[in-house]
């Protein structure tokens, strides 16, 4: 089973990375059409656009399920306690209420976009399709905060101390 995870998870990668890779191509594309020949690229936006919806949902399962999310660390004093276990398994919850809704919100969307055939302004792309991938990989996350909840809490990352901090400590 780790080894299908693991194949899932190194395919996905390389989407991300062809995404990105095509976000730069498109945008230097664009900029060089843009000032050397006057002429932008047609439907650069929309293809951006499409692209970046694609990489951040993409990604966003396989961070979910690293727990690799922004935090800030000013009450980890207190918070990383063993006595604190339930506030984690709290925060994973709601975490997971919250994708849980976000792919909810984004399946009536798709649902919608596909009943009035909603579309792309200079490409013509349908939104449908794009709603329901977001709305699949947001409840792909939730499942991953839900796991979350039943994982061991979190601990102290390591730091680096500064030369000077190690100085002053001496």
């Amino acid at each position: 089973m780790d080894a299908y995870l693991s194949r899932i998870r190194k395919g996905v990668e390389a989407l991300l990375i062809l995404t990105l890779a095509g976000m730069v191509l498109l945008t230097f594309i664009d900029v060089i059409g843009r000032r050397l020949f006057g002429a932008p690229l047609y439907g650069a936006h929309d293809a951006t656009e499409h692209l970046m919806a694609i990489m951040v949902f993409c990604g966003l399962p396989l961070l979910t399920a690293a727990r690799g999310h922004l935090t800030v660390d000013l009450f980890d004093k207190w918070l990383l306690r063993p006595g604190w276990v339930w506030w984690h398994r709290l925060v994973s919850a709601l975490v997971a209420l919250v994708l849980l809704l976000i792919a909810y919100e984004f399946l009536n969307s798709a649902i919608e976009a596909g009943k009035i055939q909603e579309i792309s302004q200079s490409l013509s792309i349908p939104r449908g399709g794009m709603y329901g991938f977001i709305a699949f990989t947001s409840l792909l996350s939730a499942l991953a905060a839900l796991l979350g909840c039943f994982a061991a809490p979190p601990s102290h990352p390591v730091t680096v101390q500064s030369h000077a901090t190690q100085e002053r400590a001496k």
